[in-house]
């Protein structure tokens, strides 16, 4: 198993990233138990914000770090709240809040799309010239009443009119083949697997 350092502590953030690395041999340890701080992230773009953290991981840790910088986008706030997501209400956000902010802002709007934005940032030293860069994207609308009791942040009220569900209704295995976690990760791997071929 290869040992790689996930910057972050979001709970749902790991359970998702175990269980999409685990068939590549990946152990991924979450910055916290290592004693690391949060980076600073003080950029306008997710993927900014997404290598700023993974190098500041990588630094302290001496190991492979990745990071992911990810938040919701509604079309009618120009994208906000965007790389604000996780802290929407306040320095003291939780979910609850944000939410409640993010549907108190679209009440009188007409457009309700909205799509998750994932960027993902592999660097195998602080100062990789070279990381690997991922950015992809879910789109739904954002509904009044929340559905759903899996998944985290926006996913109970992140409704896909395709499925008719919202993102906290679909099972886990269901989500990671979906959303723009999943999304990025295959793609992150897909070009790890280029990557070492051509080496």
């Amino acid at each position: 198993m290869q040992k790689l350092v996930l910057a972050s502590n979001n709970a749902g953030k790991l359970k998702e990233f175990q269980a999409l690395l685990a068939p590549f041999h990946f152990e991924v340890i979450p910055q916290g138990v290592l004693g690391i701080p949060p980076a600073e992230e003080p950029y306008d773009t997710f993927v900014e914000n997404a290598l700023a953290k993974a190098r500041h991981a990588s630094s302290v840790s001496g190991l492979p770090a990745l990071a992911d910088d990810s938040g919701i986008c509604a079309h009618a706030l120009n994208n906000r709240p965007g790389v604000h997501s996780a802290r929407y209400s306040g320095e003291q956000a939780n979910d609850a809040a944000n939410n409640q902010k993010l549907i108190s802002e679209l009440s009188n709007q007409s457009d309700r799309s909205a799509h998750y934005v994932c960027a993902l940032v592999l660097v195998n030293s602080a100062n990789d010239p070279n990381p690997l860069v991922v950015e992809t994207s879910w789109h739904g609308v954002i509904v009044n009443e929340a559905m759903g009791s899996n998944g985290f942040g926006y996913d109970p009220y992140f409704f896909l009119p395709e499925l008719n569900l919202t993102a906290a209704q679909l099972d886990p295995t269901q989500k990671n083949l979906m959303s723009h976690r999943g999304q990025a990760l295959r793609e992150l791997i897909h070009q790890l697997q280029l990557r070492s071929s051509l080496l």
